[in-house]
């Protein structure tokens, strides 16, 4: 088993143990609800080690499917999320937790499984460093837009936390790559095996505080969680055909448009709105990692 293969594998198994350790033992996770933005902020701390000059340079050098990528991503997850609420009737703290998954930046797992899906990796690294970057003025704004008139959705406080736990950890990461270049790339070679394990607590945690409700609403927010991700690859990947994108560029866009940050959605839904609403993001996390890595095999084996 390749390298690559096998970190695409590791965060599923440690997320499978997580989600089993929830189900038996919640007693033992839900005192740590304190340490999930603490988590999110040592996670983006290791994306922002992994990112380089001459990698986003490249990519910037040519911006058209940059651009493409992120307006599909913005416009899909969100209008998807808004519509599949809708359809299914879900209970407004659930749409309103689904509806802040769509309105995350793009997350760290897609850069794997876009190089497992021969996709353009270096699109997919400048797309998710890029809607990270803008994610403090959008994911608050779009989120008060479409969840507004259903629960409360402080989003200039939502802006502030997204600045202190994503941008700062991203962008001292870099600096740290910057300035002592040595010492990052040690840090680096177990940050993301570190951060496979922190995702994993992040679920956990959330699983733990809604153990109750998911025999009421499992089956449903399950369904709503299959729908948003499965759409949102195919309309990714659309998009970007439609766009005028070559093979490479459609898999990283449809990749990072399907699969988002969904440790930061469920911090965010955890201290800014009802408990419940962080179920739609911890589901999200276990689910996207399983289809991405199904689309990623299905699309090498079709080179």
């Amino acid at each position: 088993m390749n390298s690559a293969r096998r970190e695409a594998l590791l965060p599923i198994a440690a997320l499978l143990l997580a989600c089993a350790g929830a189900w038996f033992v919640p007693q033992a996770l839900v005192p740590l609800k304190a340490a999930i933005v603490p988590a999110l902020g040592l996670i983006m701390f290791g994306m922002g080690l992994t990112l380089t000059g001459p990698q986003l340079a490249a990519v910037v050098r040519r911006p058209r499917w940059l651009l493409l990528g992120i307006g599909l991503q913005f416009l899909i997850m969100p209008a998807l999320a808004w519509g599949i609420a809708a359809k299914l009737g879900l209970p407004a703290t659930l749409a309103a937790g689904l509806i802040l998954v769509g309105a995350c930046p793009g997350g760290t797992a897609s850069n794997v499984m876009t190089y497992l899906a021969r996709g353009d990796v270096a699109l997919s690294v400048a797309m998710t460093a890029a809607s990270t970057l803008v994610a403090p003025l959008l994911t608050p704004w779009v989120t008060l837009w479409l969840a507004g008139a259903r629960v409360d959705v402080p989003a200039l406080a939502m802006l502030i936390d997204i600045l202190r736990i994503v941008l700062l950890p991203v962008l001292a990461g870099m600096l740290l790559r910057r300035y002592l270049a040595g010492f990052a790339e040690r840090l680096a070679g177990w940050l993301p095996g570190l951060s496979m394990l922190l995702i994993a607590l992040i679920v956990a945690i959330i699983l733990a505080l809604n153990r109750h409700q998911l025999a009421a609403t499992g089956v449903l927010v399950a369904t709503a969680v299959v729908l948003h991700n499965g759409l949102g690859f195919a309309l990714g990947y659309l998009g970007a055909r439609l766009g005028g994108a070559g093979p490479a560029q459609r898999r990283a866009i449809a990749i990072e448009v399907g699969m988002q940050n969904s440790g930061l959605a469920t911090a965010l839904a955890i201290k800014f709105l009802p408990p419940l609403a962080a179920l739609p993001a911890a589901l999200f996390s276990v689910w996207q990692n399983l289809a991405g890595l199904g689309l990623a095999a299905l699309w090498r084996r079709g080179r």
